[in-house]
């Protein structure tokens, strides 16, 4: 069937190609100075399996046609584009997300966006050997490039929502279990309770806080006579809350508030400095763990509270109220359930 003038059109490319068809356009002509022909400028819209894909392409351009110049972006200059626009008003740490996964795109990053398809998408999870959570962060930009796209109107269909990352659920080589410690490690810990650094352990074993909630307490938010600190900054809105202390673990705090630096934070470096995550795990809880022969996580202590609660029959909403669950507490607990800080205290006393 003849395409309309102006329409473009569909060629067959020579070669063993996966995709040897080409849906094109004409962008242009020239006049060849030794022949006097006329001689076409050609732009491909992209590659397909069959002619009848092909002839798709041309179908979906022709309904939303773009300039040559838009039909020239690839992957890397819509990265470029949607980047300007969405870092200003993004988080660093989701920043060197995006930049971290698109650094894995290193073979699609030249070819034109709208040539791209399912496949391609695909096979760069499929061969880029990383872990389930950094797929996570893959997908999640390819969502945001393509919703960028056909904002602009650049592509009339979504590849990346078909992309399957669930088939590597279970790959995740730098995944620790985030186990309980057990009687024994507790035991461990409290034969070594005069170190003050093998002390924020316990304080986290018996308190369930995240431990950037812990490493952000600043001593104005400690309340030792009343036994409790205030999470004024967490990841979730159940995570802004009263948090109780217990008996056995109250020296500790009061060792850490009483001494003599001059740091805002309850829990500091030994030069009085802000612990971040990364120094606190890598120079503290990892060496401490090394040589009690423990393998677990900081998360760990919080799984450990939450069950020891549990096991000792401690209400839920009760629990919920002391770790800060997100989205775990009802509409009604959290509207009718107003429980006072001793309540936090005498349950926290039962582990």
């Amino acid at each position: 069937m003849r395409l309309p003038n102006g329409y473009g059109g569909v060629v067959k490319l020579s070669g063993n190609r996966r995709r040897p068809y080409a849906a094109r356009i004409t962008t242009g002509w020239h006049t060849n100075d030794s022949t006097g022909k006329r001689i076409q400028h050609y732009q491909i819209l992209g590659y397909a399996a069959s002619r009848s894909e092909a002839l798709q392409l041309l179908a979906q351009y022709n309904e939303y046609p773009l300039d040559g110049a838009a039909l020239k972006l690839t992957f890397s200059d819509i990265y470029k584009r949607w980047s300007a626009e969405k870092f200003p008003n993004t988080s660093e740490s989701n920043i060197k997300g995006y930049r971290a996964a698109f650094a894995i795109c290193e073979n699609i990053a030249d070819t034109p966006f709208r040539s791209l398809r399912l496949d391609d998408l695909q096979r760069v999870v499929d061969l880029c050997g990383k872990n389930y959570p950094t797929l996570k962060k893959l997908r999640v930009l390819f969502n945001q490039l393509y919703d960028y796209a056909m904002k602009h109107e650049i592509v009339v269909k979504d590849y990346s929502e078909f992309v399957n990352i669930l088939k590597y659920k279970n790959r995740n080589p730098n995944r620790a279990e985030r186990d309980r410690f057990d009687a024994e490690d507790i035991a461990l810990l409290w034969e070594r309770s005069d170190d003050r650094m093998y002390q924020t352990v316990l304080m986290l074993i018996y308190n369930g806080v995240r431990v950037s909630e812990l490493l952000d307490l600043k001593k104005e938010n400690v309340h030792l006579e009343t036994q409790y600190f205030d999470v004024i900054g967490s990841k979730t809105e159940n995570g802004i809350r009263k948090v109780p202390i217990a008996d056995k673990v109250l020296p500790f705090y009061e060792n850490w508030y009483n001494d003599c630096s001059c740091s805002e934070y309850l829990i500091h470096t030994p030069d009085s400095e802000h612990f971040t995550y990364h120094n606190y795990y890598i120079n503290v809880f990892r060496p401490l763990m090394n040589r009690l022969g423990i393998d677990r996580t900081p998360h760990c202590c919080r799984h450990t509270c939450i069950s020891m609660l549990a096991e000792a029959h401690v209400d839920q909403t009760i629990i919920k109220k002391i770790v800060g669950h997100a989205g775990a507490m009802s509409l009604t607990e959290r509207v009718y359930t107003h429980l006072d800080v001793q309540e936090l205290v005498h349950a926290i006393n039962r582990i």
